[in-house]
């Protein structure tokens, strides 16, 4: 029998820090002695369940390979894009332009996708859909906001369907030496992704003190953003096993993506301070909606894609 693949190391890695939350969640419940349990328990025991649910799915999506990962994220595209047009002004005339994007442009984008058709899946959304939904709505004759109805859709097809189609996507790239379709690259990139996010809260909770954006995210601070990304940093030049890089083009990817993804969480951000809201939706207890976890990934996956691919890929 052959090593295991390096990514059953990083599954084991997964699973034994979830056992270990849950115990943690356990205790803490236990500590209560029959009291209510406190918001802070009630919240951290929510949040590793649902994360155990994301990794279940994470793993049965890239067990199914390029089809399993392409219709796992076209599902949670579906679901951040219906949050995010709950939230946009829309008027009848834009309801088959809608329809169009949640049953013809997001199932085209992931099949493309799936079939690792790069010269369609790259301009599909941000060319076709972009020029033709505007003019089907026009169409109507309905001109009133009209600029701010046809950007509100493009926004969301972009971020919520062309960006986060981007992660799957690594899957299709073809490496000398590397096996991208095993799912290593997509690892990489969730893993840094979601632990700079958690780092950064982390080290801004404990030694937080000076606000990046007040009025948009009040607990953004440089002291965890700083702390947060250098961990992240060095967690990416720690996982370059998983990837086709060295450690330290790993570490530079690592920095790479993970200033996006704060600048993904920091944009969706304003958007929720403009809208009036704290979270997109409910649908992940302890988490809030489905964008509000994937806002990093979005603004990370299509970077960190296209540095691999014109870096690394052949072809």
């Amino acid at each position: 029998m052959g090593a295991p693949h390096p990514i059953f190391w990083l599954a084991g890695g997964i699973l034994s820090a979830l056992v270990a939350a849950t115990a943690v969640g356990l205790a803490l419940s236990l500590a209560a002695r029959g009291d209510e349990p406190s918001p802070f328990v009630t919240n951290f025991n929510a949040r590793v369940g649902s994360w155990w649910v994301m990794c279940i799915l994470l793993a049965l999506g890239i067990a199914g390979g390029r089809a399993g990962a392409a219709i796992l994220f076209g599902l949670v595209s579906l679901l951040a894009l219906r949050e995010f047009m709950e939230l946009v002004p829309t008027r009848s005339a834009d309801h088959r332009a809608l329809l169009a994007i949640f049953f013809i442009v997001t199932p085209l984008q992931y099949l493309f996708v799936a079939m690792r058709w790069y010269g369609l899946y790259s301009i599909a959304i941000p060319i076709y859909a972009a020029l033709l939904l505007p003019a089907r709505s026009a169409l109507r004759g309905d001109a009133e906001r009209f600029l701010e109805r046809t950007a509100d859709l493009q926004w969301g097809a972009m971020v919520c369907v062309y960006c986060l189609s981007y992660a799957p996507a690594l899957l299709s790239l073809s490496i000398p030496g590397y096996n991208a379709a095993a799912g290593g690259l997509l690892l990489f990139l969730l893993v840094v992704v979601e632990a700079s996010d958690v780092l950064q809260y982390v080290w801004g909770k404990s030694l937080g003190r000076h606000r990046i954006a007040p009025l948009i995210s009040p607990n953004k601070t440089w002291e965890g953003f700083i702390g947060g990304l250098s961990c992240a940093t060095v967690l990416g030049a720690a996982l370059w096993w998983l990837t086709p890089f060295r450690p330290w083009q790993a570490a530079a990817m690592g920095l790479a993506i993970t200033l996006m993804g704060f600048g993904g969480g920091l944009t969706m951000s304003a958007i929720k301070r403009d809208r009036g809201i704290k979270d997109f939706g409910n649908l992940i207890p302890g988490h809030g909606g489905v964008l509000d976890r994937i806002d990093s990934l979005c603004f990370a996956a299509p970077v960190f894609f296209h540095l691999t691919r014109f870096l690394f890929a052949r072809g």
